[in-house]
């Protein structure tokens, strides 16, 4: 695999974790690229919702699963398993946030990110 980092690492691993999402039947799929803002905490976001807890759970254990299991990487750091409303998995160069949809509609975070460059994945 290409050098930690590098473009094209990262577009495999945001391949990976949409493949992931869309496994899990994730709901309005976005990849930020926050690559042109200055100071941005991440270069892609990557945000979804799902209905319940229960799916945004087994939406965030695919995305761990397959991105192990396909890159032999691990998440740096993660948050939100004990409600599960918004969970996050930092992998250093993508951030991923899975919301329940309440939770999505309530921050907006694609909203506070509205100068990145959206691209919305299907499919």
């Amino acid at each position: 695999m290409a050098k930690r980092g590098t473009i094209q690492e990262t577009s495999i691993l945001l391949k990976t974790i949409n493949n992931a999402i869309l496994d899990k039947q994730g709901e309005q799929l976005l990849n930020l690229d926050l690559t042109k803002i200055e100071n941005a905490v991440a270069k892609h976001f990557v945000i979804c919702h799902a209905n319940s807890s229960t799916q945004v759970n087994a939406i965030a254990n695919n995305i761990e699963a397959m991105v192990k299991k396909n890159l032999d990487e691990r998440v740096w750091k993660k948050e939100g398993y004990s409600n599960s409303e918004w969970i996050l998995l930092d992998y250093a160069n993508v951030v991923v946030h899975v919301f329940q949809t309440q939770a999505r509609e309530f921050y907006k975070l694609e909203k506070l990110w509205a100068d990145a460059e959206t691209i919305l994945i299907n499919d």
